[in-house]
């Protein structure tokens, strides 16, 4: 089964301490083939872009840039696996990595949004 990802939004659920990504993050996905890029905002973040492609079993290989509210350029890699929830919204799971600052990785949930 193919997953879309065009024009879905997601909010983060959870995420590890070390990200940036909270609660107010919003994203907003685009998809065209097997490209997907999403720009994002919301809580710590004022701006962020990600782009990714679509790999086996509908996951995103992506690499994202943000900055941060303390004028930071942030930048990273993210491997995102989807879930289909029961009510056919998407949640990604994600193992994601800084590549700038200190370089630490964690995990995080991002869950479609319906509006």
């Amino acid at each position: 089964m193919s997953i879309n990802y065009h024009g879905k939004t997601f909010k983060s659920v959870n995420n590890t301490p070390n990200g940036e990504v909270g609660a107010e993050t919003i994203f907003n996905y685009q998809q065209q083939g097997n490209v997907v890029w999403a720009e994002y905002r919301g809580g710590s973040i004022l701006k962020g872009f990600l782009i990714a492609k679509v790999v086996e079993e509908n996951a995103l290989d992506m690499r994202y840039e943000h900055i941060n509210q303390y004028g930071e350029l942030m930048t990273g890699i993210c491997f995102s696996k989807p879930e289909l929830l029961p009510d056919g919204r998407i949640r990604l799971h994600e193992q994601w990595q800084w590549t700038s600052g200190d370089l630490s990785s964690g995990q995080s949930i991002i869950e479609e949004i319906i509006e």
